[in-house]
């Protein structure tokens, strides 16, 4: 049997997060197989659903994929698993145009059931008002359940069941309000799964929630098999000898989809390794937090070299975000000033006075493709910024000032490109 559905809430910050990952370890705890997913191009989720599941996370996302690929891609990765467990992004119905790209667009192109985690506190039959919302702002999608989350007493929560009894709701159970379950910060270092508030998190979900009963919404021996059938595409071979950056944090900023494509890739740490590129296809350095292990970048110079030396004899680099950072010359921070590998003449600052959040997706076309991608960071060039060897739009193809940059076979940029291309006539 396969179960499927996805943890949404109505608005960032009412638990989704806390509730998705408690579930995913719960469940694993129970016995069962259980393969993640992540609404939109969130790295950092996906890599706390992999110290849980001990599965790769998978994003899915309908702006820098097709609704066809997004299903193979569900139906690939959940083929062998006892349950599809996807989180959300922000609230159910945000997107980057009203509820294109949303968790809602997901949800509906998966056709799999929505399970809503409702911050209760200071509420009670007002709930009705925003279920009843929710349930029939789009009959497309199917809001199966709701948990409860931050309920304040037992009382508060025979409440609650009133309600969704009044709209027609399963009320799935709930979370009490409790401190220990905060979490202030999202930081790669953190291994969620071994977490002392993860145990309790859990024997508060198995206690408070009808996990059974969760797991009966969506239940079908062909939940995946309905759906279109991987094409043999889905990850094309290739000989390429691809050499890539990967570190806990400093490089760290992989979809799993690209790995899959690589199979024949080689790894090393730019902190303490140095690679060999000798015949190497091409070089891609992603993004992570370079500016948070600055010491031991400097430190290896023989890497930094080495990739100097790659990029002036034509070897193909592609870099995003903090890989791009990791080529400019120099990153400066409140601390000092560190060289990095100097391949592009730019300054990178992470001081605090200086940091701006960019945030949104991007596109831009570059010969005869489009790339599609995302950007999130608050380091920025320090001084005037680059010129962008293409135009680069938001989602709603408004122009933004966020520069591609080319250096002979080097191609840069602040954005996280998706790892397939689009060509124009596919769009």
């Amino acid at each position: 049997m396969k179960t499927s559905f996805l943890i949404a809430a109505p608005t960032s910050g009412s638990g989704k997060t806390t509730v998705a990952r408690g579930l995913m370890a719960l469940m694993v705890q129970k016995g069962y197989k259980v393969q993640p997913f992540k609404c939109g191009p969130d790295y950092i989720d996906t890599k706390f659903h992999e110290a849980v599941c001990g599965r790769p996370s998978v994003n899915l996302d309908t702006f820098m994929a097709t609704p066809c690929h997004v299903r193979q891609l569900f139906s690939h990765y959940g083929a062998d698993a006892d349950i599809c467990v996807v989180e959300g992004m922000m609230g159910l119905f945000d997107g980057y145009d009203r509820d294109k790209g949303s968790s809602a667009e997901i949800a509906r192109v998966l056709d799999i059931p929505v399970v809503l985690v409702v911050d209760a506190r200071s509420a009670a039959y007002s709930m009705a008002a925003l279920l009843s919302g929710f349930i029939g702002f789009r009959p497309d999608v199917r809001v199966a359940g709701v948990i409860f989350n931050k309920v304040g007493s037992e009382r508060h929560y025979r409440m609650l069941q009133q309600v969704c009894t009044d709209v027609g709701i399963d009320c799935l159970g709930y979370l009490p309000k409790t401190d220990t379950l905060k979490q202030d910060s999202r930081y790669l270092g953190l291994d969620f799964s071994k977490a002392p508030e993860t145990r309790q998190l859990v024997q508060l979900l198995e206690q408070h929630v009808d996990w059974q009963r969760l797991c009966s919404l969506s239940v079908s021996d062909a939940v995946c098999s309905t759906l279109p059938p991987a094409q043999q595409d889905l990850f094309p071979s290739t000989a390429e000898r691809v050499v890539i950056a990967r570190n806990a944090e400093s490089f760290s900023f992989l979809y799993q989809e690209f790995l899959d494509q690589h199979p024949l890739a080689t790894f090393f740490d730019p902190e303490r390794d140095v690679p060999v590129l000798d015949d190497a296809d091409w070089l891609f350095l992603p993004g992570g937090y370079p500016e948070k292990h600055l010491q031991a970048l400097v430190a290896n110079t023989a890497c930094r070299q080495a990739i100097r030396d790659y990029a002036e004899r034509g070897g193909h680099i592609q870099a995003e975000c903090g890989g791009m950072m990791y080529l400019c010359r120099n990153i400066v921070t409140d601390d000092g000033d560190y060289p990095m590998c100097d391949v592009l003449p730019y300054t990178i600052t992470a001081r605090q006075a200086d940091r701006h959040l960019s945030l949104g997706y991007r596109r831009f076309s570059l010969d005869g493709s489009v790339w599609l991608g995302h950007e999130f960071h608050y380091t920025q060039f320090l001084g005037e910024t680059p010129v962008s060897v293409t135009p680069v739009c938001n989602a709603k193809g408004e122009p933004v000032s966020s520069p591609v940059m080319r250096y002979k076979n080097v191609l840069a940029s602040y954005t996280h490109l998706y790892p397939r291309m689009r060509t124009s006539d596919a769009l």
